[in-house]
């Protein structure tokens, strides 16, 4: 077996690492000091643009899509390290690259399904970083994590007219706050009472604009309100009126739409995971030989010997998971890789919040303030635990296949 990264990784790398030290982490301050004094906290601060830019002059750019014809060409396995270090500043760095969800599931969508007129309409502009976008697909009053339940209808114009009406609640939404975000992609029922109960749902591109489409409020999460990503949103589809090309892919199509937008969606998370872990045992390990308690520093207390111990191990087992995870992707496809995708969902947020919680323990009561990263990467880290699906349908799923070599 060979663990080594490629030539071309190593380059990315060196140079990713290097715009990191040089540009993201100086900038961190400098963005909340911007966006105290913008007249919406949705606005971007205009160091984010000035990352954006430097990171496109550097070719730091879409690395995500393995879509040579649209972007950087590299596979999971040359992105998954790429991932990681953008996940040591991840209000920062994600969104510099191009690289920040929901944009990346939605521009993956749209290179796998969207037709030539969706792709020039909506697909450039956001792989030049030009517009943001969201998904919309979970909703206040079902059950999101089994997609079956989504309620939002998607039915065709009864004015003879031919157009889709698209009418329901949902709630966050991520990105919709933010005034760059111009599309939805929407996820709804086009035949709520179909016999296959997969091909019911359908997924349309909803402008901003639309008449019909209402921003509803913001959703904090853990108090937090998620700037970087443009927040989260309740978002009201009042028979928002859109034309019948705007569906993408074909009626009945949006499951599968659905289940091939997530698996690299997760994998990222998990990529970018890590690299949060890895800035929390950083950050423990600067508290530890900077504070003294007891008459001796706390590097020298045995239980802080024990964290960072136990810190580097479950760092060490989860990357050989996720890098494991990408090669099957690259090698098998996404169903092949499913039972890993699952683990790694499985293993991952949990793993990366306990390493930051005691990480925040160490801080003391800094940890728990807005002086550090560290209570932020908690909530977005804790938050993944539910987000793309919560774990115990992951569990379930992977359970449920373990279990079927025995039957």
């Amino acid at each position: 077996m060979d663990f080594a990264f490629d030539a071309r990784t190593e380059e990315l790398r060196a140079k990713l690492l290097a715009f990191m030290d040089e540009y993201v982490y100086p900038a961190e301050a400098v963005a909340e000091e911007q966006r105290a004094l913008l007249a919406s906290p949705w606005d971007t601060p205009a160091v984010v643009e000035e990352l954006k830019a430097e990171a496109r002059r550097q070719g730091l750019w879409n690395l995500f899509l393995p879509d040579a014809e649209y972007g950087a060409g590299l596979t999971n396995l040359q992105y998954a390290p790429l991932a990681e270090i953008t996940g040591r500043s991840p209000q920062l760095a994600p969104t510099a690259l191009n690289c920040a969800a929901p944009d990346t599931g939605n521009m993956e969508v749209l290179t796998q399904f969207g037709d030539e007129q969706q792709k020039k309409q909506w697909l450039a502009p956001l792989l030049a970083g030009e517009i943001r976008s969201a998904f919309a697909m979970t909703e206040p009053e079902v059950a999101s994590s089994d997609a079956t339940n989504i309620t939002t209808h998607i039915e065709r114009a009864s004015d003879g007219t031919d157009d889709y009406v698209v009418t329901g609640r949902k709630w966050y939404i991520s990105g919709a706050m933010n005034p760059d975000c111009k599309i939805f992609i929407v996820m709804g029922k086009t035949d709520p009472d179909g016999a296959d109960i997969r091909r019911q749902q359908s997924m349309i591109l909803v402008p901003r604009d639309t008449p019909g489409v209402t921003v509803e409020r913001a959703m904090r999460v853990f108090g937090y309100e998620d700037h970087s990503h443009g927040g989260h949103a309740e978002v009201i589809f009042d028979h928002a009126r859109v034309p019948a090309s705007n569906l993408i892919g074909e009626e009945g199509g949006g499951f599968a739409i659905a289940q091939a937008r997530l698996g690299p969606g997760r994998i990222h998370h998990c990529m970018r995971l890590i690299g949060m872990a890895e800035r929390a045992i950083e950050l423990m390990c600067r508290r530890a030989v900077s504070r003294d308690a007891f008459g001796k520093a706390l590097a020298q207390q045995g239980v802080v010997h024990n964290w960072i111990a136990d810190a580097r191990v479950t760092v060490e087992q989860l990357r050989l998971l996720v890098l494991k995870t990408a090669w099957l992707m690259d090698t098998v496809g996404n169903r092949g890789a499913h039972a890993e995708i699952q683990a790694i969902k499985i293993a991952t947020p949990r793993a990366v919040v306990d390493i930051i919680d005691r990480a925040i323990q160490l801080h003391g009561a800094g940890g728990v303030s807005q002086d550090f990263p560290l209570a932020e990467l908690y909530a977005g880290a804790r938050t993944l635990m539910i987000a793309d699906g919560p774990d115990e349908v992951h569990q379930r799923s992977l359970a449920r296949r373990e279990l079927k070599k025995y039957l």
